[in-house]
């Protein structure tokens, strides 16, 4: 018998269960490949819980999830075959992502459902150091164009959660993500070499940072640089997690005209972070941060250009002498922050360490009020070789020109409200 295709077509049509046991992915790629033959459409997932590993989407598909519907990754390394794509910065083997698209135009995941990626034991297999390859993100789109995830909650990813790689005119709205607070790097949101990116209204709570824009790094083939550019981040809130708006490490492709802004984050390590290191090279430039509430946050803004993970004790990233300036040097400059408000901060109102070869360039702050908690555990406000550790610290900087510091008040600090040496050009005003 032939199934016909409806609008919109539902996998029980084509065979899916739901029962949460049977292995649903063969019937639900069919019918993404059936309703993708006539032209594009819906495939509608209604209530159920839906076992699969890996699904590709096609061009003009959208795949929607009902309220009550789930998505149950598998627990089986082979449900997710081998792709080559990027990940962490240069493109390698990679188990393909639970929700899979490459080289497409059109394609959305909508709802109200669930896709829960059931990380557990690929945190354990990256614990153990028994991967072959690296995990499987949740939904990983890459040179796609006209993307839109949309009111879907996503639970459990083995690895980073919603991750477009090289794609163009993306929207991400009404998300709700939640990974352990241990799980290992299950960012929330990380757009990496893409182009016109639109966030907002999501609530991500995840065990490493909760949005993240890069760009590759120097083990990428060049071939494969593009900056990560136009793009705005607004109205979410972001809990808990190593950083709440992230930039770099991954960088060598430069990031351009960034803006976030109307952003609540709630216990972040840190609050905006701006990381790289040398050798990297890329430029990150143009961005503007306004109208954001943080609390209980250990730092609200780092600029770090020593950052050390991968790298620890390599004195040629550590070394805080001049090093001669080339295209494997870092840039960032015209970064501006305004009308921001942190309560109970721990470490330091702020963490803010050019290259002394290339200083942070145009760097302001402008109507910022920050109070340090009376109970501030003491800690690295960032992670760099042969930095001080801090508790209720004020403003460290090193390494800056042109910096301006507008009507910026600090209160329960311990020591200097700004601690700033070796910087040129630098305005406060109170």
């Amino acid at each position: 018998m032939t199934v016909g295709i409806a609008s919109p077509c539902s996998v029980r049509a084509f065979g899916a269960l739901g029962d949460g046991q049977t292995l649903d992915s063969p019937a639900i790629q069919a019918a993404i490949d059936a309703c993708a033959a006539q032209g594009g459409g819906t495939v509608y997932l209604p209530a159920g819980q839906y076992l699969t590993g890996s699904l590709f989407l096609r061009d003009n598909i959208c795949l929607h999830l009902d309220a009550g519907a789930t998505i149950l990754g598998s627990e089986n390394p082979e449900d997710y075959p081998v792709i080559h794509s990027r990940w962490e910065g240069r493109h390698q083997d990679t188990h393909a992502p639970l929700i899979t698209a490459q080289s497409i135009h059109h394609v959305s995941v909508t709802g109200r459902g669930v896709i829960d990626g059931r990380g557990d034991i690929w945190w354990k297999a990256k614990k153990e150091g028994t991967l072959k390859h690296p995990r499987p993100r949740l939904i990983g789109f890459s040179d796609c164009t006209n993307v839109l995830i949309e009111g879907i909650t996503a639970i459990n990813s083995p690895s980073w959660t919603i991750n477009p790689v090289h794609c163009q005119n993306v929207n991400i709205r009404g998300v709700t993500i939640i990974n352990p607070a241990d799980s290992p790097n299950t960012d929330g949101i990380n757009p990496d070499s893409c182009r016109l990116v639109r966030i907002s209204d999501c609530y991500i709570s995840v065990g490493d940072d909760c949005i993240t824009i890069k760009s590759g790094t120097e083990h990428e083939d060049p071939d494969r640089y593009a900056p990560c550019r136009d793009i705005s981040i607004t109205n979410c809130m972001l809990e808990r997690g190593h950083g709440g708006v992230v930039i770099g490490s991954e960088m060598s492709g430069g990031v351009k005209n960034v803006v976030i802004s109307n952003c609540v984050f709630i216990g972040t390590d840190r609050g905006i972070r701006i990381k790289s290191r040398r050798g990297r090279g890329g430029e990150i430039e143009d961005i503007r941060v306004s109208n954001l509430i943080m609390d209980g946050v250990l730092c609200p803004f780092t600029m770090n250009l020593y950052y050390h993970v991968g790298v620890r004790g390599n004195t040629d990233v550590s070394d805080k002498n001049p090093h001669s300036v080339d295209d494997t040097t870092p840039r960032l400059r015209r970064i501006h922050f305004s009308h921001i408000t942190a309560r109970n901060v721990q470490h330091a109102a702020g963490f803010l360490y050019g290259l002394a070869e290339m200083p942070l360039e145009d760097i302001s702050f402008t109507d910022v009020s920050i109070s340090i908690s009376n109970e501030a555990d003491s800690g690295y406000p960032e992670m760099a070789d042969d930095i001080p550790s801090m508790s209720q610290a004020g403003f460290f900087i090193r390494n800056a020109r042109h910096l301006r510091l507008e009507h910026v008040e600090v209160s329960g600090q311990v020591g200097e409200v700004f601690d700033i040496a070796d910087s040129e050009d630098v305005i406060i005003i109170k």
